[in-house]
């Protein structure tokens, strides 16, 4: 673990963000400036990189991101401002439509500090300079340091966020994992209802999508609720009696929660879920009373294994004693910390500790941040609205720029028919752009064909839209279409894309669990993505047979029919308590020649 890490824990003021890049920057198109802090690089004599002081640092300002130090804002010329304001377009873009500005802090990350009435007219020119891309700003938190100064200097974290336009609203999806009965409906339910729960499951009511899971009070499909921030940091959802196109309209920041089931019996859609809907983080739900039990442990193996970021939430305290809540907290912090994990757990009991969690969350892989709260007393739920405020994305702007440039591809995850509509598919946009209107294919169908189709109309967070970006998950109208044709696993790709499909791939693996001896002729359910289906093992390169924790080559044969696979793409297998993942390496790809279906081997190799 890096040493800014461990600063978290220890040091005399967290870390709160910057990247690897060290030095000083000047970078083209803004002037190079650095807002004030080519001056009082020296203080009573000293250089500022003293290390007689030992003063408090934060990493090196990136080049890259949407983090940007400032020492500070006075009375800049019309010159500077313009160039101030060129920067601020920059960090915007780079944190697709949020910035975080750190006032009184050097571009080495050397804490200095700004008397009250310099910090006064630096954040009014912040607001000057906000105004005039569009944006608002939210003051984060103020903190004083010490730096050789009679009189009090502080440094203040600001968050800047642009007002969206054409539906650019910036969008991130939290997987809800966690055993049965963890509370994680009703906490969805106190998040985007703004009503707290009458601890007797009221809360959750709204979610349900079938009538068996109110009366049984357990979800068993997936669904989908919105959260909004506005451009300020204040909470959108519907406890102003808004509908979903109003919460739409009203935020800058949207965060989608994917609802899964936490039934063993379920866990084939939970899987689902996590493959096919790209969740950009994970919320684990933990029971303060009950601890790790049941699917918990499945559930937080599934989102390690599939790389997806995941923070705690340990709800239910109201129904504990203190210690029954602390004792849960050490039983977390345990796991996390073993070598199959190797987290480093961060408990979040101020608005200081969600903003530092929220930042490093998305910097650093190991760092789990965990919350305590309620749905019935509320206590500590402002905690956990302040961290997903500030929560940035994953992806950068020119990360999103390159997957729109390519061709479009669009996942099936789910079908409906809509009274007056018609026959409407639900999913991911992976790649490209999609039009309302554009013509393109759907498939394979079970003879490896692909159909034509047209896109009628879209509709994103419930809301109509007319253009879909790469990442972002929508349903899409597709008229008379024939229903029957269609089936969760297909992608709806562009004509010129020429896809290439597969009855057989082979699979890098690791055997997580089995009972006895994994052998040629096992049937597994794969999930790759959106597909899921049962595969045969037709061989295993090198060995007879695999045991837990062995690494081996397979390959897989579809029973059913061809699949869309891409090399490279995460693979999770299962049957029973059998478990393994993997990536695919190589695929036999179907092309159709005179005589029917021809197989050929795509001999391209991915090296991880």
């Amino acid at each position: 673990m890096d040493s800014r890490v461990s600063e978290l824990f220890g040091g005399c003021c967290r870390p709160v963000g910057g990247g690897n890049g060290g030095g000083l920057r000047g970078r083209a198109g803004n002037g190079g400036a650095a807002g004030g802090s080519s001056k009082g690089r020296k203080k009573n004599g000293r250089h500022r990189g003293g290390k007689a002081n030992n003063p408090p640092y934060l990493p090196p300002e990136a080049e890259d991101g949407n983090i940007e130090y400032k020492l500070k804002l006075v009375n800049p010329s019309q010159y500077r401002f313009e160039h101030l304001v060129t920067q601020m377009k920059w960090r915007l873009q780079e944190g697709r439509g949020e910035a975080v500005y750190q006032i009184g802090v050097e571009d080495n990350g050397l804490l200095v500090g700004l008397s009250e009435e310099e910090m006064r007219a630096s954040l009014k020119t912040l607001r000057r300079m906000a105004e005039k891309v569009g944006a608002d700003i939210t003051v984060l938190r103020e903190r004083e340091v010490d730096y050789d100064s009679d009189i009090p200097r502080k440094i203040t974290e600001v968050l800047v966020r642009k007002v969206p336009d054409n539906q650019q609203f910036l969008d991130l999806r939290v997987a809800v994992l966690g055993n049965v009965d963890s509370g994680k409906s009703t906490l969805l339910g106190v998040l985007t209802q703004g009503e707290l729960d009458n601890g007797r499951g009221r809360a959750r009511l709204n979610l349900f999508r079938h009538l068996h899971e109110i009366q049984s009070g357990r979800t068993s499909s997936i669904s989908f609720e919105i959260l909004g921030f506005n451009s300020k940091g204040e909470v959108v959802n519907y406890s102003d009696s808004r509908t979903a196109e109003e919460i739409c309209e009203s935020s800058s920041k949207m965060i989608t929660f994917i609802d899964l089931a936490g039934h063993h019996k379920y866990l084939k859609t939970t899987i689902f879920g996590l493959t096919s809907y790209c969740p950009d983080f994970a919320m684990l739900v933990v029971s303060a009373n009950t601890g790790i039990a049941g699917t918990t442990r499945e559930h937080l193996g599934l989102a390690m294994a599939l790389k997806v970021p995941f923070f705690i939430v340990i709800s239910k305290i109201d129904l504990c004693s203190k210690a029954t809540v602390e004792r849960t907290v050490k039983q977390l912090e345990r796991i996390l910390k073993q070598p199959g994990c190797n987290k480093l757990p961060l408990l979040v009991t101020s608005d200081d500790d969600a903003v530092t969690a929220a930042q490093q969350f998305a910097q650093s892989p190991n760092i789990t941040p965990i919350f305590t709260l309620s749905s019935v007393s509320g206590e500590n739920l402002d905690l956990l609205k302040v961290f997903l405020n500030i929560l940035p994305p994953l992806t950068n702007s020119k990360e999103q720029e390159e997957l729109m440039q390519q061709l479009t591809e669009f996942q099936v995850d789910e079908i409906y028919t809509v009274p007056e509509v018609g026959t409407v598919v639900g999913g991911t946009l992976s790649s490209g752009i999609c039009r309302e209107g554009e013509n393109l294919v759907v498939g394979p169908t079970d003879d490896g064909k692909f159909l034509q189709l047209k896109v009628c109309s879209m509709q994103r967070n419930r809301s109509a839209c007319r253009v879909l970006r790469a990442g972002q998950a929508a349903t899409l109208a597709l008229g008379h279409f024939d229903r029957s044709l269609l089936r969760k696993g297909m992608v709806m790709v562009s004509p010129e894309m020429n896809p290439t499909i597969c009855s057989a791939f082979e699979a890098e693996i690791v055997l997580l669990f089995h009972a006895t001896t994994f052998r040629k002729g096992f049937q597994v359910t794969v999930h790759v993505g959106n597909v899921r289906q049962t595969a045969v093992v037709e061989k295993i390169h090198g060995k007879d047979k695999l045991r837990t924790g062995e690494k081996a080559v397979v390959c897989f044969r579809f029973i059913k029919h061809p699949e869309y696979l891409k090399i490279g793409a995460k693979l999770l297998f299962r049957e029973g308590v059998t478990k393994g993942i993997g990536h695919v390496t190589h695929i036999q790809a179907i092309t159709t020649g005179e005589n029917g279906l021809e197989e050929e081997l795509v001999s391209d190799l991915v090296s991880f």
